[in-house]
């Protein structure tokens, strides 16, 4: 099946892009090196993928660096537009996107339709608004003087997105970047790369000037690598896994440049005696199962009351047993494959390691057989372990697996909620607001939902603490993100002299 089977199987109107995006063009890799993306679905090859290397990144820096001048001077108001003109191509080409979003990830196309594509296009909308809105202040100092902030763009930024929200996360670093004045360097995860190739198309369509948006897909040790280790990349936003953060980082301090860090997660989701058990019950379900799991802020340690446990578990264990696992591009899928083989098997591995620690296996920790056997697929997974200190209810598994613990008393739940390194999102629920309020500010985690799980928006910031990063993705937060302060003064008085008058 070559590329254009493929287009006309998936019901896609226009080429799959498969070339490095540069200075306004879609070009080959200077090696000719490329990388096969593969349907998780049954790991058949999509499309063979240009690698870029050192040599492809430099192009992309330089064609960055020549469009900042033009763009950060730009009228705000001028660049919100061509974000807003892109929010509406986007929602413009939305079933082409979902169906190449769903193709490449596993997503189910129902998730694509309903979520990705809308949040995707509501991100740049919201960031195109804000463009000319974005201010410094006035401050009162001395007598005299006028002081004043202007918040002015960093310059080249370097952005690197994850395989599992490859579209979403697009817009979640492009967008603020832009709205701010910078020019942008990004490297989609190598085995997702499409949507974000989709998106250089569209917007070249909206009006975005060549050069101001680079899409440079590459192996993380090789592009990713040397994007953070680039001198003329001011700042690199990063959204994966903590190891490798802490890569970035130590790669970024030759020239000191600004870093931004979305990693990993092991969020509780605290159910109290009190809760509405269906209402929790199904948002539990959400929290954890959605994507496959494959998601930062997933509900993986799921916490009950002692009272409730059993009934919540015998309602919450027949839900999982009762998704519908199949090929994504169906409507009717529920839960679509992990997005790849390794990572099929590495979330399997788990369940081995909560044998060992004693856990009981209470659903799933198999792949199907029959039609799936061939793709990527875990069944939802629910596991009770004895300890919140054991493996599996520590490390991040990054799939449709969930620890189940009890508690007695709510010390003991902020204990077992505040028990790992890290601390990106949590959840509770509760019908008692006291507790609710007592939660959120105890909990250490960057985002607590409250009878609900995993709400996002773009005027809400989303970033975390400790071994989860730091940054704030979102809102008026990101756009400081991508701005530096510089402070103005003002001698306004004629009769104030300089300390060493001549």
């Amino acid at each position: 099946m070559d590329l254009s089977d493929i287009q006309k199987a998936v019901g896609l109107k226009s080429p799959i892009r498969h070339q490095l995006f540069i200075d306004g063009e879609f070009v080959d890799a200077i090696s000719g090196e490329t990388l096969a993306t593969l349907n998780p679905h049954d790991n058949s090859v999509i499309a063979q993928v240009a690698m870029a290397g050192h040599a492809d990144v430099d192009l992309a820096v330089k064609a960055a660096h020549k469009a900042f001048p033009a763009w950060s001077r730009m009228q705000a108001a001028d660049r919100g537009r061509i974000l807003l003109k892109l929010a509406d191509l986007i929602e413009a080409n939305g079933e082409e996107l979902a169906r190449l979003e769903s193709l490449d990830t596993g997503h189910p196309i129902r998730d694509c339709r309903m979520l990705d594509v809308p949040r995707t296009a509501g991100c740049f909308r919201y960031f195109g608004g804000m463009a000319d809105k974005f201010q410094g202040e006035t401050i009162p100092v001395d007598a005299g003087f006028l002081n004043y902030t202007l918040r002015e763009p960093l310059g080249v930024v370097g952005q690197v997105v994850p395989w599992n929200f490859p579209l979403m996360f697009t817009s979640w670093k492009m967008a603020p970047a832009l709205a701010a004045g910078n020019t942008i360097v990004l490297k989609p995860a190598e085995i997702t790369p499409l949507t974000t190739l989709k998106i250089a198309e569209l917007m070249r369509e909206a009006g975005m000037p060549a050069g101001v948006v680079n899409i440079v897909p590459g192996l993380g040790q090789v592009a990713g690598q040397y994007i953070a280790e680039h001198p003329d990349i001011a700042k690199i936003a990063f959204t994966g896994s903590t190891a490798t953060g802490k890569r970035i980082v130590q790669a970024s301090a030759g020239n000191l440049k600004k870093v931004q860090l979305e990693l990993g997660g092991k969020g509780a989701n605290i159910v109290f005696e009190d809760a509405n058990l269906i209402a929790a019950v199904n948002g539990a379900a959400w929290a954890i199962f959605h994507n496959q799991g494959q998601a930062c802020i997933a509900g993986s340690r799921l916490v009950l009351h002692e009272n409730i446990a059993d009934a919540f578990l015998e309602k919450f264990i027949a839900l999982a047993n009762s998704i519908r696992l199949g090929n994504p591009l169906d409507p009717e899928t529920e839960m679509g494959p992990l997005t790849s083989a390794m990572h099929r098997d590495r979330v399997l591995s788990y369940v081995e390691v909560a044998k060992a620690e004693g856990g009981e296996v209470l659903a799933g920790g198999v792949s199907p057989g029959g039609d799936l056997a061939n793709g990527c697929y875990v069944k939802p997974t629910i596991v009770r372990v004895k300890n919140y200190k054991d493996r599996v209810a520590q490390e991040e598994v990054f799939g449709p697996f969930v620890t189940v613990l009890t508690f007695k008393t709510d010390a003991e739940a902020l204990d077992i909620a505040n028990g790992t390194e890290y601390g990106l999102g949590s959840g509770l629920w509760t019908t008692n607001l006291q507790r609710a309020h007592l939660f959120a500010r105890e909990i250490r985690s960057g985002m607590v939902w409250v009878n609900s799980y995993k709400r996002v928006n773009p005027g809400s910031p989303f970033g975390g603490t400790g071994q989860s990063g730091y940054g704030r993705e979102m809102g008026f937060d990101a756009m400081r993100e991508y701005t530096q302060v510089k402070s103005v003064w003002v001698n306004i008085d004629a009769q104030i002299k300089p300390h060493y008058p001549r």
